[in-house]
């Protein structure tokens, strides 16, 4: 079955496309974005502080640089992956 992607900016438009599918025979289907995509198609507000779901986001700072930081993870050998084990583990 041939398919065309179409794309459009107002959601009542997604409403007149299902209707038409009725009547001309053909399958409207949306594609579901995963969270980071939802995250990332949102406006991030101006504020210092917004909320996603119920996370507080505080707002970075652009200006900056982190380049240093990756001297010194390099430098110390650290590991990615041993560092998340080692910060998830329990103290008893």
């Amino acid at each position: 079955m041939p398919e065309v992607t179409i794309k459009y900016k107002k959601p009542e438009t997604l409403k007149i496309l299902k209707g038409l599918g009725k009547y001309l025979d053909f399958i409207v289907s949306t594609k579901k974005k995963t969270p980071v995509e939802a995250i990332a198609a949102t406006e991030v507000p101006e504020q210092e502080t917004y909320k996603i779901g119920n996370a507080t986001v505080i707002r970075g700072d652009r200006s900056i640089d982190t380049t240093d930081l990756g001297e010194i993870f390099t430098r110390n050998n650290i590991d990615a992956a041993q560092l998340r084990k080692k910060a998830w583990e329990r103290n008893k």
